[in-house]
């Protein structure tokens, strides 16, 4: 059954995007009120628009005056001074409609970080200990990471963002021993993680590699820990269902937490998070607020940044990488479309749009890979040539996708008998888990490669952080797809030395400057793109604008 909307109706253009489950939900709480059918009809105009946007990524939907009556006569919603539980939707003092579980989330989200700025413990004379992990500055506020440990040693909530290369890792474990060494009676127990299972191994990596320069005594070393993992293993989670073993009533037992990759997280998870920390822990989290937000509701990094100015420290001296990639994010995260594009024009090493024949430069880039098989290189060696160049879509299908890149790939690589498609897992073929098995200690966003064991049969082997490798018969796996091209999206928290960016034919919602610049920024040296200069163009100058109530609800709480 579809919904008819007026040719004046705010909703018109929506309407052709509304699914089932969005008409379902409508109908199913228009069926609960008195109403006539024309005031079912508008109630369920609204509510199928709340479903819709929800699924869009916003935690609630602006009202008109006429709708939020509306809604208080349905005895469906609840108004800012109620504390009507019972209601399934929520109506704030802003008129930003909630369904009553993404309010409950921002509440306590907001009531345990404001609690937690309550707890602050600042620790005078810091400047001599900080000497010795920071270099001495004449004028201390000019360096940021001094500055970011500062405020985690003050505050029992910090914020580190700042773009790739900035130094948030490098930083946090400095951060670390400074708070070790502050506790050297009772050390910390201290956990770290991230969204997902690839950004954990790149965090335990560079956790394991920025200790060894530490100038600290060893005592403090061994007390940093370098196991790093997911958010959804370090809270117990209880699949099938959305509950954790750790909660408000079974609190983690970490003196401090730090969470990279912090602008994946969506509200629902930062709010089980923040609620299962103890009264007198610290929270760290590190992230770049200009990234892609997640994928679910909310943009809660990039919120907290702007709700939280005390409690955020941004580092902008960047590391990874200077000159044309550097000024090419910049000109992406200003929206300044005409030198952004005009910097792909320039027939350089580093930033480069590839013509129509792009497809045999994409495969040029794994003769490489193919080669080391082929000669019997280390798991290493043929892992790290594999992950010297990404191909990166916006979409899973259509022109220019992953699906239709990786099929393309494939084709040719067949052709030059460099893969054999007579069988699904060919030897050389890259895979991507796309669902967690913490049995086989395989999580969502891992990577592995086909390749024969030492007696001829063919496994799927994974990089582990010790720098060893696991390798598991096919029919084991839990689902993979093939990974020659990857969304953005999925390479968020990964880098690589060149990056292909491949953009759609025609101009999709999904196309944002948030989307190509967390795209660049995975580049430590190349870029290359494949799209027109009107895509282009429409890219740089859409942003993500999601509806979310939380810096407000800030400011209401102050």
């Amino acid at each position: 059954m579809g919904i008819t909307f007026s040719t004046h109706s705010p909703f018109m253009l929506e309407s052709l995007l509304f699914s089932r489950l969005d008409v379902a939900f409508a109908q199913f709480f228009s069926a609960l009120t008195d109403f006539s059918n024309d005031e079912k009809k508008s109630l369920e105009t609204l509510l199928t628009h709340l479903s819709f946007t929800q699924y869009q990524g916003n935690t609630c939907l602006k009202l008109t005056e006429p709708q939020r009556r509306l809604l208080l006569i349905s005895g469906l919603a609840s108004s800012p001074n109620e504390n009507a539980t019972a209601c399934p939707l929520h109506i704030d003092e802003h008129n930003h409609l909630y369904l009553r579980r993404y309010w409950d989330y921002e509440q306590r989200l907001i009531a345990k970080l404001r609690a937690m700025q309550q707890t602050d413990l600042p620790i005078s004379n810091l400047d001599k200990l900080l000497d010795t992990f920071f270099e001495i500055s004449i004028e201390p506020k000019k360096d940021d990471q001094r500055e970011a440990a500062k405020c985690a040693v003050n505050q029992a909530f910090t914020i580190i963002t700042g773009g790739p290369g900035t130094g948030k890792t490098t930083t946090v474990v400095k951060i670390l021993a400074l708070l070790q060494a502050l506790h050297v009676e009772k050390p910390l127990h201290i956990a770290l993680a991230a969204p997902t299972g690839k950004a954990a191994m790149r965090l335990q990596e560079s956790i394991t590699h920025s200790k060894t320069s530490l100038q600290c005594d060893e005592f403090i070393k061994n007390n940093l820990p370098e196991t790093v993992t997911t958010i959804h293993r370090l809270l117990g989670a209880k699949p099938p269902s959305p509950y954790f073993r750790y909660n408000k009533k079974n609190l983690l037992p970490y003196d401090l937490i730090v969470i990279d990759e912090a602008s994946m997280i969506d509200l629902a998870m930062m709010s089980k998070l923040v609620e299962a920390i103890k009264p007198d822990a610290r929270l760290i989290l590190l992230g770049d607020k200009e990234q892609l937000a997640s994928v679910e509701s909310g943009t809660v990094l990039a919120d907290l940044t702007q709700a939280l100015p005390q409690n955020t420290i941004e580092l902008k001296k960047t590391y990874r990488f200077q000159g044309e990639i550097k000024a090419f994010a910049a000109a992406i995260n200003q929206q300044d479309a005409k030198l952004a594009w005009g910097m792909t024009q320039q027939k350089n090493a580093v930033i480069e749009h590839l013509g129509d024949d792009y497809l045999t430069y994409l495969v040029e880039q794994h003769h490489d890979y193919f080669h080391d098989i082929k000669t019997n290189k280390t798991f290493s060696e043929i892992y790290a040539a594999f992950n010297r160049f990404q191909i990166l879509c916006a979409h899973r299908e259509g022109k220019n996708s992953v699906s239709d890149l990786n099929y393309r790939l494939e084709t040719v690589l067949h052709n030059q008998k460099l893969i054999n498609l007579s069988t699904v897992w060919y030897v050389g073929r890259p895979v991507m888990v796309t669902q967690n098995n913490a049995a086989l200690q395989l999580y969502n966003g891992d990577i592995g490669l086909c390749l024969p064991d030492e007696h001829g049969d063919i496994k799927v082997f994974f990089p582990r952080p010790d720098g060893k490798k696991q390798g598991y018969s096919p029919a084991r796996l839990p689902h993979c797809e093939t990974v020659f091209a990857m969304t953005i999206h999925k390479s968020q928290g990964s880098e690589f030395e060149e990056v292909c960016v491949c953009l759609p034919e025609n101009m999709q919602t999904i196309l944002t400057k948030e989307l190509l610049y967390t795209a660049i920024t995975r580049a430590k040296k190349r870029i290359k793109l494949v799209t027109t200069e009107t895509i282009f163009t429409a890219t740089v100058q859409a942003n993500v604008a999601r509806v979310t109530g939380l810096v407000e609800q800030f400011k209401i709480t102050l």
